[in-house]
């Protein structure tokens, strides 16, 4: 089983990336924080939608499995990243479900027993496959499929900002953290040989990429116009 070795010249450096995913994780896993202080504060959830939430304890519960030594091997960083990942994503859950009107209350208890349900019905699924390599075959396959959704979701953020020339609803520093942690999962995945994380991850690296540039080009035409503005009208 070639695919679960990794050369012993590449075990630091795969750790390394490893490490620095996790702590560029934890930059995405608080940066919600403010909405939901805001939601506490005002006692509702407005129009904020929960769920972003549901399908984020959603991947990172099968990220999680997939990381775990019943599925891969040396993947350690998968468990502790998404465990911190799934964490954060129930707490979130539940202090929305605490502070939004009885109807969506409901749909989120209903849809947050749904992804325990399919959770359950992975791990149970996958533990019945005796061949090792086609467990990992599976999950890898859905955990892929799962994040390859997730990494791909900044792209409804920049035809936003393509189409109003604005980088108003991409903040700076969350699309850093989100290329940060990509590209260093991307590192990790390849020093492990793992087709299932680089690849997604490598998706996830690319499309930082063209948040970046675009964040910096936008951010810069609006300075420039913004110097051309005179700092005072006079209409006399």
């Amino acid at each position: 089983m070639e695919f679960f070795t990794v050369d012993g010249s590449f075990s630091k450096w795969k750790d390394v990336a490893g490490i620095a995913g996790n702590i560029f994780a934890f930059g995405l896993f608080v940066s919600p924080m403010p909405t939901f202080r805001r939601i506490m504060r005002n006692k509702s959830t407005e129009q904020f939608s929960g769920l972003p939430y549901i399908y984020a304890l959603l991947n990172c519960l099968i990220c999680l499995w997939y990381g775990s030594p019943y599925v891969s091997q040396r993947n350690f960083m998968l468990v502790t990243v998404n465990g911190v990942g799934a964490t954060f994503q129930l707490c979130y859950i539940i202090l929305f479900i605490l502070h939004t009107d009885k109807k969506t209350k409901m749909r989120m208890l209903v849809l947050l027993l749904v992804v325990f349900a399919v959770v359950a019905l992975v791990v149970a699924g996958s533990l019945q496959i005796p061949e090792k390599v086609t467990r990992w075959y599976l999950v890898g396959f859905l955990s892929c499929g799962s994040l390859v959704s997730m990494v791909a979701s900044p792209l409804f953020v920049i035809n936003l900002v393509i189409q109003t020339k604005s980088v108003e609803f991409m903040p700076f520093y969350l699309s850093l953290s989100t290329f940060l942690m990509s590209a260093s999962f991307f590192m990790f995945g390849l020093f492990n040989s793992d087709a299932f994380v680089y690849t997604p991850n490598g998706i996830g690296t690319v499309l930082g990429i063209v948040q970046l540039s675009l964040y910096c080009y936008y951010h810069r035409n609006s300075i420039e116009e913004e110097a051309k503005e005179p700092l005072i009208v006079s209409y006399v």
